[in-house]
């Protein structure tokens, strides 16, 4: 069910007896992805609607999240300061600190805990003011909490870091930190997008992606906001890119029914 709180698009929080008929076949290992030697990371919600508040941390702690709430600048900030948080879903209009002034001084400080900003405030002015200050990524609202916790997900693993430096794979050497791919010596373009696309693909050889995994882990983003099709446009970019016969692919494979898998 959709509904509207405080300029904030919600769906309800499922009841526990939908969220395990529902469950993602991945969510094992989505929470696995969350931790850092076995600990939940750790994420603060501030917002000065109770209902957000709500909502947001229904939606992270599902997803396996250790959640804290502020309701204002002067909390957050102190909350901050008792314990270091691994991300901050932050809205700008709180009432004392305000969520820039808040950014500000987590950054003058030397604090480079990820930032999202969760905020009314979607004019391109505003949102380049956030991410000018530090803010990693700037989601306006009415958002969905399922897109938050997506964006969540993107920014804690560009934090951590997504595998190793390099990938040596189905005659491919992929130089992930310099974003560069030959294959029998000879450098491949790929498009940005492309290129984290297989990455991710080519990380995790044999398992099968859905596109809403892959929506989620590349693009940040969900079947809710973006259409899965753009998962197999890109797909097809890469097979007639890297595969010798693109039509019967040795490597980027269909699962039908399912999704993607990459065959070594």
């Amino acid at each position: 069910m959709v509904f509207w709180v405080g300029g904030f698009m919600a769906i309800a929080p499922l009841r526990a007896s939908d969220a395990q008929t529902n469950s993602h076949p991945h969510s094992l290992h989505e929470v696995s992805m969350t931790n850092d030697n076995s600990r939940k990371a750790d994420v603060l919600v501030v917002d000065d609607e109770p209902q957000v508040r709500e909502i947001v941390a229904t939606y992270l702690e599902r997803d396996g999240y250790s959640v804290r709430t502020a309701a204002d600048g002067t909390e957050a900030l102190a909350e901050l300061a008792r314990k270091r948080a691994d991300l901050v879903v932050l809205d700008l209009m709180i009432p004392g600190v305000d969520g820039l002034t808040v950014l500000r001084r987590l950054r003058e400080s030397g604090d480079e805990v990820p930032v999202i900003v969760l905020s009314a405030k979607g004019r391109e002015s505003e949102r380049v003011a956030g991410l000018e200050l530090g803010a990693d990524d700037y989601l306006a609202k009415p958002a969905s909490p399922r897109e938050v916790a997506a964006r969540v997900r993107a920014v804690l693993r560009r934090s951590k870091g997504s595998g190793p430096d390099q990938l040596s794979i189905a005659g491919l050497e992929i130089d992930v930190v310099g974003r560069r791919i030959t294959r029998d010596g000879e450098e491949v373009e790929l498009p940005p997008k492309e290129f984290d696309l297989l990455v991710r693909m080519a990380s995790a050889p044999g398992e099968v992606l859905s596109r809403s995994d892959l929506l989620r882990d590349v693009w940040g983003s969900s079947p809710d906001w973006q259409d899965p099709g753009t998962v197999t446009v890109h797909i097809r970019r890469l097979r007639r890119k890297l595969e010798e016969d693109p039509a019967n692919p040795r490597h980027l494979v269909t699962v039908y029914g399912v999704g993607y898998r990459f065959d070594a």
